[in-house]
């Protein structure tokens, strides 16, 4: 049984839940592109661009996970908005304000990290800059080194990258989705009959 009230569209159109439907279309086209990927430092960007000329849909595949990236950084940052607008983040909300904090920074440097995968030159510079820009802050150097110990695109650093853009990351994120959710749950919120 569903409840009348929970069918009509409010004025959150579901950002939250559209921006986990995102996640979950990442992963999936994630692992599927595992499949053709080889991060190494010479062959990263020939694998990509075999996925593109020679794998059926490979081409198709690449967009809807760059696309679905953006959408998810788009919607969660819509979600983070409205929850603001709406004053949520008030007591007895403050853990899960916190908890989707978090995930929205762990949202933005999981798509840092998956900016130098292709190894292309916009993936080399882009990631040049970011790095440049860490260096900046109060204790960046120390990050730059453990991120990029040889240099930007250098072999280090990219299976840097590719082991925090496939596996840490993405297990942080669900871990703090399931947080994120189960709080939600303790405090009556969503459907309630759930």
């Amino acid at each position: 049984m569903v409840l009348q009230q929970n069918l009509r569209l409010s004025y959150t159109f579901c950002l939250g839940g559209l921006a986990f439907t995102a996640l979950l279309v990442l992963a999936v086209s994630g692992l599927l592109l595992l499949f053709y990927y080889r991060p190494g430092a010479h062959e990263a960007y020939q694998s990509i661009l075999f996925l593109e000329a020679s794998v059926y849909g490979g081409r198709y595949l690449r967009n809807l996970h760059r696309l679905a990236s953006h959408a998810f950084l788009i919607l969660i940052m819509l979600h983070t908005l409205r929850v603001i607008l709406t004053g949520a983040f008030a007591p007895p909300r403050q853990r899960n304000w916190i908890i989707g904090v978090c995930l929205l920074g762990l949202a933005v440097f999981e798509a840092y990290t998956g900016y130098l995968l292709p190894m292309d030159q916009l993936a080399l510079w882009a990631t040049q800059t970011g790095m440049t820009l860490l260096e900046a802050v109060p204790g960046g150097s120390f990050f730059t080194a453990m991120l990029v110990p040889d240099q930007v695109g250098g072999p280090l650093s990219l299976i840097r990258f590719y082991v925090l853009h496939v596996v840490v990351l993405p297990l942080l994120a669900f871990g703090l989705c399931l947080l994120h959710f189960y709080q939600i749950r303790k405090q009556k919120g969503l459907l309630p009959y759930l």
